[in-house]
C-alpha cells in the first residue's frame, strides 16, 4: 500500500527544474520561479532574464502536464490530491537542492505566477520559516 501511495504522491518529482542566472556553485541567492497552468518552466525563465542581478540563481521546476494540480485553488483540498501535496514537494525538492548548495530559505526568493502563485502562497504558509520573500503574480 506504502508504494502505491508514493508513485501517487511523487507526479512532479523527476522532472526537471531549469536553471538560470548564476550557477549555484557561485551563487548568494536564489530566486524560484512556478509557472502558471499550461505555462511552462522556461517561460518562467524569460522572467529570471528581466530580474537577473550578480549573485543570483533561478530554478524554475516543471510540473506534469503543465499543471500543479488539476482544480482551482478554491476547489476542497482533496479534489486537487494527489497533485498539491506532490507540487508542495517539488518546491521543498527546490529548496533542499538549494541548501545543499550553500543557500538558505532566507536567501531565497519563491516567486509564482497564476496557478504557481498559489503554490508558493500555499507552500509558504504550510512551511512557515523565514524566506527571502514571497510574490505571486496574479494568483
Amino acid at each position: 500500500m506504502a508504494e502505491v501511495l508514493t508513485a501517487q504522491v511523487a507526479l512532479h518529482q523527476g522532472q526537471p527544474a531549469l536553471a538560470g542566472g548564476q550557477p549555484l556553485d557561485q551563487a548568494r541567492a536564489a530566486l524560484v520561479l512556478l509557472h502558471g497552468r499550461g505555462a511552462t518552466a522556461r517561460s518562467m525563465l524569460h522572467l529570471a532574464d528581466e530580474l537577473a542581478q550578480p549573485g543570483l540563481a533561478c530554478l524554475a521546476p516543471q510540473a506534469v502536464g503543465n499543471v500543479w494540480y488539476p482544480n482551482s485553488f478554491m476547489a476542497p483540498i482533496a479534489s486537487n490530491e494527489p497533485y498539491l501535496s506532490s507540487a508542495l514537494a517539488a518546491v521543498g525538492d527546490v529548496l533542499a537542492r538549494l541548501g545543499e548548495a550553500g543557500i538558505p530559505p532566507e536567501r531565497v526568493v519563491l516567486l509564482g505566477f497564476s496557478q504557481g502563485a498559489c503554490l508558493a502562497l500555499e507552500f509558504a504558509a504550510r512551511h512557515t520559516r523565514r524566506y527571502g520573500g514571497v510574490v505571486g503574480l496574479s494568483g
